[in-house]
């Protein structure tokens, strides 16, 4: 029974910036799934220049790779260090002990790990081994944090044909047998230790990570996990009474096109085949011109669950900017405490906030939460502007009151945008 249980697809019907797409990638951080937000209108009809619809596949494909080996990369992260320290001590070598990296390195030798070449001056292994643990040490303290080091790196040669035609419109079989011809390239590099810390770590890490199994788990986490927010759905519906013959690019070619991609298929990606059968669709839209009864029948059938979302009001900016964990105000407190200055909200500021972005929204384009950020830059403007001039502690300690936030605001609210009638 488990393989005829699909996914519940939603679609969420709402004017823009009450939270559509935050809600999925909050779902998504949640469970830990793998998360692409991907624009409906951005794809194109088979036939016509333009990404093709099974791209969102391959781009979830791609997150999730990233994610399993962020993991991966996690559990041999201590190993992988002690293996970097290793090749940092041995580079050192080569200038704690009067050597140069030029004079000690063979000719013609890569190896990074040549460094060790240097100790041969020390015959005695108890005086080696002291000298490797006193330099270890100092690494530690962050002492040759500076030090430029010369280091052998690989780096993989970018292939021309993708550059020219773009990953999307390659087979992906095509794409993989021409990475694989393309040999990687070596080149040395003088770098700061600090840097050098970085590079080998990532080379290190990939020694030790098995990429097969990364793949495997990738593949099996966006076939069960996978999350693909379709925004602008409403963008390639074909409004009541709209004829056949419209100048736009087929808006049904590109609904006929996702059809079986949100039905379920199996789509060639350069890692293997993925079936997105059980992947979760949530697409989203404001429907201003059209209603979710203009998209295919067949299209809508696939989006059981329907949700309405209502406007934001007064009482949900006012939450907003006071109860989420990086909510703006507690953002802006952070901000400007990089200046030394320590800023006090009074609850009526908020409240104060609150009212007047709702009134900006209810006068000019409503634009939601967005409004926010517009209202906390224009009140923050002048502080932001003389933060750096701010010397005392009576003047770096700022209460933002209610009479305050008014003043910076009432007068944009006044300023109509009239410039839409001058011709």
């Amino acid at each position: 029974m488990a393989r005829e249980v699909a996914p519940k697809n939603i679609i969420m019907i709402g004017p823009t910036g009450v939270g559509k797409t935050e809600i999925a990638r909050r779902l998504a951080n949640l469970v830990n799934a793998p998360f692409i937000k991907v624009e409906a209108s951005k794809y194109t009809e088979v036939g016509y220049h333009g990404r093709d619809v099974e791209s969102m596949v391959r781009d979830l494909l791609e997150l999730a790779v990233d994610m399993v080996r962020s993991e991966h990369a996690e559990t041999v992260r201590e190993q992988a260090e002690e293996s970097v320290e290793r090749r940092l001590v041995s580079l050192l070598l080569g200038e704690a002990t009067g050597a140069s990296a030029e004079s000690w390195r063979p000719s013609g030798d890569s190896d990074s790990d040549g460094g060790a070449g240097a100790l041969t001056e020390i015959p005695d292994p108890e005086s080696r081994d002291h000298v490797r643990n006193r330099l270890r040490d100092k690494l530690r303290e962050g002492i040759f944090e500076e030090r430029e080091i010369e280091i052998t790196i690989q780096e993989k040669q970018i292939i021309p044909v993708i550059g020219m035609m773009g990953p999307d419109q390659m087979d992906p079989a095509i794409s993989s047998m021409l990475e694989n011809l393309m040999p990687s390239k070596t080149r040395h590099r003088r770098v700061t230790v600090a840097r050098a810390r970085a590079i080998l770590l990532e080379e290190e890490t990939d020694k030790l990570i098995d990429n097969e199994k990364i793949i495997e788990q990738a593949i099996e986490r966006t076939e069960e996990m996978g999350i693909i927010f379709l925004d602008e759905i409403d963008k390639i519906a074909t409004p009541s009474g709209d004829k056949a013959g419209s100048a736009d690019v087929s808006r049904q070619g590109v609904q006929r096109d996702l059809l079986p991609i949100v039905e379920g298929s199996a789509v060639n990606t350069r890692y293997g085949v993925v079936h997105t059968d059980q992947i979760l669709f949530i697409a989203a839209g404001a429907f201003h011109s059209t209603s979710v009864s203009d998209l295919m029948p067949e299209l809508q059938g696939r989006f059981p669950i329907r949700v309405e979302l209502n406007p934001l009001t007064k009482d949900d900016f006012k939450r907003i900017l006071v109860e989420p964990d990086s909510a703006l105000t507690k953002q802006q407190q952070a901000l400007l405490a990089t200046e030394g200055l320590t800023i006090e909200f009074k609850p009526e500021s908020i409240d104060a906030m609150a009212e007047l972005a709702a009134e900006a929204n209810n006068q000019m384009e409503n634009i939601g939460a967005r409004r926010l950020m517009t209202v906390m830059e224009c009140v923050f403007e002048q502080i932001s502007f003389d933060a750096p001039d701010f010397t005392t502690k009576e003047e770096k300690h700022i209460e933002i009151s209610a009479e305050f936030v008014r003043e910076r605001l009432t007068e944009i609210l006044k300023d109509e945008d009239l410039s839409k009638f001058v011709l």
